[in-house]
């Protein structure tokens, strides 16, 4: 196998960032039992992706990165869930903020650039705790001479202790305008800030999702980055929201498949079997529908996406088909691929769990269904995740 390295150390350039991880793939596989086994941080697998340049990959090109699109970044994740979930979903967490960086730098929006400089030349992490906030964060904001002291714990974010940016929220209750949600950009180095110990999951064992404390944090004003209403999708959401999804959902479908490739392999003693031949051809086709629905999304997100519900609806639809198709392709794996599948260090055993995260990132399938409904009939659409 030809390596992706140049002698400097750089990645080859005539490389896609998902053929580049297509190549180091193997070598991240044959970690991933371990740190699932373990609990412990994918650590070798951020190694590889620093190695070939693709914690940097949605950086804009004459920063220092690939300038990849949205739809890249979802080949990109979609091929590490070939490998290791562990290391898709913690990876897509960050690649999602990046992308969104390289959105408010392509607007001129302050600190943008500066953020992408060190992601580029430093391969730093940033860590997203958006998937505990959404509309509703926890924790809360009040203003001090020179911007806000934030406390609270954030869950579910994902290489906490290995990120050098945390990109999360607060609530502020502003005296004019009411409850509010602040985006803010908090170094994991401020005092106040304090990451727990306390990941020790079904699945997707890997990502040192741990919870994040902050306690009187103070935040200045030039990091923070929004000021939107609370418990709405409103214009700025909407936009991370739809760059940020497909990434994720990249991820769950790289597993799935992955599923269905270690079933596909353990049923061909038994390829005569009409049985079988049938529930393999659910799997094929159920995957073949999520990729449709995915490709659909992408197409309305294009490569600068402007805020719009309709392109939310979209994505969120996508998540949902990705989500119970995952779920029922590896349940079908297990069956397939019988007794070996259920032990601990099987590939399929593995994706069986790592796939049931794919329905807490908000909104649910069941939450989608509603919003789809209600702004089909012309309904207030709930915001409830």
């Amino acid at each position: 196998m030809t390596s992706t390295l140049q002698p400097t150390g750089q990645p080859a350039t005539h490389l896609t960032p998902a053929a580049r991880a297509a190549e180091l793939g193997p070598r991240i596989a044959a970690h991933a039992a371990r740190h699932d086994a373990e609990g412990s941080f994918v650590s070798e697998a951020y190694d590889e992706l620093r190695a070939a340049g693709l914690l940097r990959a949605a950086v804009p090109v004459e920063l220092g990165g690939d300038g990849a699109t949205v739809r890249d970044l979802v080949a990109l994740q979609r091929e590490l869930g070939h490998h290791c979930g562990s290391t898709a979903l913690a990876s897509a967490m960050h690649q999602h903020v990046v992308a969104f960086t390289a959105w408010r730098y392509r607007r001129g929006l302050p600190g943008a650039e500066a953020t992408l400089r060190r992601v580029a030349e430093e391969q730093i992490l940033l860590v997203s705790t958006g998937g505990g906030d959404y509309t509703h964060p926890q924790g809360e904001a009040v203003r001090v001479d020179g911007g806000y002291r934030v406390t609270g714990r954030k869950r579910f974010a994902s290489q906490s202790r290995h990120g050098a940016v945390i990109s999360t929220m607060a609530c502020f209750d502003d005296p004019e305008q009411g409850r509010r949600v602040l985006n803010l950009a908090v170094p994991v180095a401020t005092e106040g800030v304090a990451v727990a110990d306390n990941w020790d999951t079904l699945g997707m064992r890997g990502t040192a999702s741990n919870d994040i404390d902050l306690v009187d944090v103070f935040v200045p004003d030039d990091k923070v980055l929004a000021d939107r209403p609370w418990g709405v999708v409103d214009p700025p959401l909407q936009v991370i929201s739809s760059i940020a999804f497909p990434i994720v959902c990249g991820a769950y479908l790289g597993i799935a498949e992955a599923a269905y490739a270690a079933a596909v392999a353990a049923a061909a003693r038994r390829s005569d079997d009409v049985a079988v031949q049938r529930q393999v051809g659910v799997m094929r086709a159920r995957l073949q529908v999520a990729a449709w629905s995915l490709d659909g999304a992408l197409d309305r997100v294009g490569d600068d996406p402007a805020p719009s519900r309709d392109t939310v609806l979209a994505v969120m639809s996508a998540k949902a088909e990705i989500a119970r198709a995952g779920v029922e392709v590896c349940d079908l794996a297990m069956e397939i691929a019988g007794g070996p599948a259920f032990f601990r260090g099987s590939v399929i055993e593995r994706c069986y769990r790592d796939i049931r995260a794919a329905k807490f990132h908000p909104f649910t399938p069941e939450q989608t269904l509603v919003l789809l409904g209600a702004d089909a009939l012309g309904e207030p659409v709930p915001i409830t995740p």
